[in-house]
């Protein structure tokens, strides 16, 4: 669970840090910034798939422990 999170955030950074280092950079390939876009939107995907699974976890304990 925490290592999807890691893997998650890594995949965010990475991309905006690609993507931020193609926009500064004066003669930087257009390939790098679609690159960064690509990784940054697999990453918020990934995340959000996960919030989405795990959203009602706290419920489910919730439940076990009034019983």
């Amino acid at each position: 669970m925490k290592n999807t999170q890691l893997i998650n955030t890594i995949l965010i950074v990475v991309g905006g840090g690609l993507l931020l280092y193609a926009i500064t950079v004066e003669n930087a390939n257009q390939y790098l910034k679609i690159a960064g876009l690509v990784i940054i939107m697999f990453g918020l995907f990934r995340a959000t798939n996960f919030w989405v699974v795990t959203k009602d976890d706290h419920k489910e304990e919730n439940k076990e422990d009034k019983q």
